[in-house]
């Protein structure tokens, strides 16, 4: 059954709107396309941070307290590689560490990113589709008062302290996009493409910048509905609004819409926003978009599922 819905995501916050709708549509329903520009490898293992945060989600093996990771994790790997005075700004779980070895093994013996990632899904018994951005590499790499860095080490290793002045996402120009997600963007079946409230500059941009699914967005006949991470000129989550002002942007709802411009059919906002509307020049949503709870993402996504069949 091929999903009639596909997600563009990428960690924390947009794997709470992918939760809601993955409980409030069918099995097999959903696919989510999730950002792999913030992988990396570490400790000869390969790290996949979005697409992980979207596998616990959505088979409910998150931590809430952390809001990443593994309930219930443990950290002895962590202690004993502190006792080595070794490499430990990223931290690992037990748990967590488990699935990395395991995909670091398979992708040394040949498989692909979305081979891979298929196999852990069904493993964790999550009825929809999630599908790595793509199989070649892409990675963010930004510009800052720090130097030159790639992702984790301004994100994680320097906790998104140092002012961004600009990113690159390197190799999106030549990557594949995922032939999955293509063929369901061409399906005239697909009934509405969601992008979720990710960062659109961090987690958004690099599937984006991928000219073959850019492509496929605006080419697609479902409508293309996004859902503003900008809350009253705030972020709901992360450093949005802080990348937002170094690069010299209004941290605003309506920057967020004209940065994604003619992708667009809809737009979901907070009711926060609700004045900014006549400024978006497209058919817009304004709601409660915070999501504390799981009853909040399934009644988020039942609202923007229902919005999106209006553009339809």
């Amino acid at each position: 059954m091929k999903a009639r819905i596909l997600a563009l995501s990428g960690g924390i916050g947009g794997a709470k709107l992918a939760l809601g709708l993955y409980q409030t549509l069918g099995a097999g329903e959903l696919a989510v396309l999730v950002n792999t520009a913030d992988d990396f490898e570490h400790l000869g293992l390969y790290i996949s941070p979005d697409v992980d945060t979207l596998l616990y989600t959505l088979a409910g093996l998150a931590d809430p307290e952390r809001g990443w990771g593994r309930a219930g994790e443990t950290w002895q790997f962590m202690t004993e590689l502190r006792r080595l005075s070794g490499e430990d700004w990223f931290l690992l779980g037990d748990k967590d560490l488990a699935l990395h070895v395991e995909r670091a093994r398979q992708l040394r013996a040949g498989a692909s990113l979305t081979a891979i990632t298929g196999a852990i899904a069904a493993r964790f018994g999550i009825k929809a589709q999630v599908l790595p951005m793509s199989d070649q590499p892409v990675r963010t790499i930004l510009t800052t008062d720090a130097g030159v860095l790639d992702f984790q080490r301004y994100f994680v290793g320097l906790r998104a302290q140092p002012a961004v002045h600009s990113i690159e996402y390197r190799g999106a120009a030549t990557a594949g996009a995922n032939p999955e997600a293509l063929s369901l963007l061409a399906d005239p079946a697909l009934e509405a493409v969601i992008l979720c409230p990710s960062n659109p500059w961090l987690s958004v941009a690099p599937l984006l910048a991928m000219p073959a699914l850019r492509t496929a967005l605006l080419a697609c006949r479902a409508p293309v509905v996004a859902v503003s991470p900008i809350v009253g000129g705030a972020a709901i989550k992360g450093p949005t609004a802080k990348i937002m002002t170094e690069l010299g942007l209004p941290v605003t709802a309506t920057a967020v819409a004209r940065y994604y411009g003619d992708l667009l059919d809809g737009y979901v906002i907070d009711r926060a926003d609700a004045g900014m509307a006549p400024d978006f020049g497209l058919p817009s949503l304004a709601t409660a978009t915070i999501m504390k709870t799981d009853q909040d993402k399934r009644r988020l996504a039942a609202e923007v599922l229902a919005f999106a069949r209006q553009l339809t």
